[in-house]
């Protein structure tokens, strides 16, 4: 295979990328409640605690801010079919308020294996958003240690948008950067313990996707800045 194409692909997003850093000059930084105030409730169902990241994580990551909480169901309720009895879900949110700099969102790709998680299965999953209707494509990993297994899903909340694809999120921000001077944005990720079959784990992941939903979108920046 010829090497050019790539190489030429390579040439115009290092130019693209330069572009971008020499327009940061008034980039506009959108207003964020800060994650401090994240509930610490959730759909009267879920109860989180904080985990503080170590000062030598934070370096790394260069967040603008940061939500690291494990959540714990509270007493299922009668009928209730979607939280089964005490699984902890750990839920971490990096915010960028802007990437121009080179300090963006590591895909769990690059974190997880670096941390002694294998890879077990990858796909994507198209899940439903009960209360607006709409649904997103979120990524749908399958992590094992040893004999431990955890379900990770993840995306990438960029400006309003949920992209799953981190080659997309890098797209739409260097087209974000031309066409509305932003570049802020988010990694979601959850994780659920695999306590019997990925699929019922999916489905706990899902249900608190939903309970968490309206607290995430109104602590993140909507596409439209007003």
């Amino acid at each position: 295979m010829k090497p050019w194409p790539f190489v030429f692909a390579s040439l115009i997003l290092v130019g693209t990328l330069g572009l971008m850093q020499s327009l940061s000059h008034g980039e506009l930084i959108p207003a964020k409640k800060p994650f401090s105030e994240f509930p610490m409730t959730l759909a009267d169902r879920w109860e989180g605690k904080d985990l503080p990241l170590e000062e030598k994580v934070l370096d790394i990551l260069k967040v603008s801010d940061y939500l690291m909480r494990v959540y714990t169901p509270t007493a299922t309720s009668p009928g209730d079919t979607h939280t089964p009895s005490l699984v902890p879900i750990s839920l971490y949110i990096g915010y960028y308020e802007s990437q121009r700099t080179g300090a963006t969102y590591h895909s769990p790709k690059n974190c997880l294996p670096g941390a002694g998680w294998s890879f077990a299965d990858t796909s994507m999953a198209t899940v439903p958003i009960t209360d607006s209707g709409q649904s997103i494509l979120i990524n749908k990993v399958l992590i094992q240690k040893g004999a431990d297994k955890q379900l990770v899903l993840y995306w990438y909340h960029d400006r309003g948008r949920v992209i799953a694809s981190e080659y997309w999120a890098k797209g739409y921000m260097i087209w974000d950067s031309m066409t509305t001077n932003r570049t802020d944005g988010s990694l979601v990720r959850i994780i659920v313990p695999v306590s019997g079959t990925t699929e019922e784990a999916f489905e706990v992941g899902v249900a608190f996707l939903n309970d968490m939903w309206p607290a995430l979108i109104a602590y993140l920046p909507p596409s439209a800045m007003t």
